[in-house]
């Protein structure tokens, strides 16, 4: 029978190969045999983040010498350190409560729409012009929408919930599949699969639930309206596929839609043609077939300048 390794010693081991990337670098034989040690067992890979994690907090410590957190961490010099490494692990993660063991940034052009394999499981899907921040931590998976939008479908994992910020918005899931669309003054939720919870922060008003086929939009410290019916959030997320799918919005819906995915800009020329309403699926990528079928649609002139689609005339200067 083989004895499974202890959480002690692989923390211990993972010490050490931090001390050997700081003191060695990033050699192609230290990164081979790192990669060759991560493999044998999948605590590893946590083991060493923390690891990075800690090291890192003492390095920012000796390069200071106010805080209670400066004041521990000085205390524990490498050498301590790395001869106790669980221990030290251990302490220096009580001094700075919550620890950031993993940090990634994932950004689109306008257009691009990209699908991101996390850590744990989870799957991103970010939209045109959009930024993520993924921060998996101790107790909590964060992931900080910094602008545009992004589905999410989360691995489940009761320990550590999923929270989503944009701006004042949370939304927390444990496992489950949402967008969160960042606005100017607060985020519009959708829910593919299971229950999230959603919030304002600073609102007086307590977290809400949102099912499967619910949509909402949460307005930073006032609270939130629904947004959706079950039928449109598969719609609102046609997205994912490279589609723009209309049924009855506005042609100013549809244009600013359109423009989200395109340096060439659709332009509405004849503000009497601004809420006439529109049904189908286009490309995201295609607007010029929109404009097309505008202009058959409403009988108005389709003009081309430069990178403006001007839809029924000339835009007044």
């Amino acid at each position: 029978m083989i004895d499974r390794e202890r959480a002690e010693d692989i923390e211990a081991e993972a010490a050490r190969w931090v001390w050997r990337r700081d003191r060695d670098g990033r050699t192609a034989e230290l990164e081979a045999g790192l990669e060759a040690w991560l493999a044998g067992d999948v605590r590893r890979q946590g083991a060493l983040l923390k690891a990075e994690a800690v090291w890192t907090l003492l390095e920012r410590a000796r390069e200071t010498t106010t805080g209670p957190v400066a004041r521990q961490a000085r205390s524990t010099s490498r050498r301590a350190w790395l001869a106790g490494a669980g221990v030290a692990l251990a302490a220096s993660m009580a001094g700075v409560g919550v620890l950031i063991l993993r940090e990634d940034r994932f950004s689109t052009r306008v257009g691009e729409v990209r699908r991101v394999p996390l850590k744990d499981g989870s799957t991103v899907a970010v939209n045109t012009a959009s930024e993520v921040d993924v921060a998996f931590q101790s107790e909590q998976r964060t992931v900080r929408l910094r602008s545009g939008e992004a589905w999410f479908q989360v691995a489940r994992d009761v320990q550590r919930p999923f929270v989503v910020e944009a701006g004042a918005v949370r939304v927390r899931a444990v496992g489950t599949a949402f967008s969160v669309r960042r606005r100017p003054d607060g985020a519009e939720v959708l829910v593919t699969e299971g229950v999230v919870e959603v919030w304002a922060e600073g609102a007086s008003s307590a977290p809400a639930r949102l099912k499967a086929g619910q949509g909402a939009f949460v307005a930073d410290a006032i609270g939130l309206r629904a947004t959706a019916a079950p039928a449109a959030v598969d719609r609102k997320l046609e997205w994912r596929y490279g589609k723009i799918d209309l049924a009855g919005e506005t042609l100013r819906e549809a244009v600013a839609d359109f423009n989200r995915y395109n340096d060439r800009k659709l332009v509405i020329g004849d503000p009497r043609i601004a809420d006439e309403r529109f049904y189908g699926v286009f490309n995201t990528g295609g607007p010029e077939a929109f404009a097309a079928a505008v202009g058959a649609s409403l009988g108005v002139e389709v003009e081309v300048h430069g990178d403006e689609i001007v839809l029924g005339g000339r835009r007044a200067s």
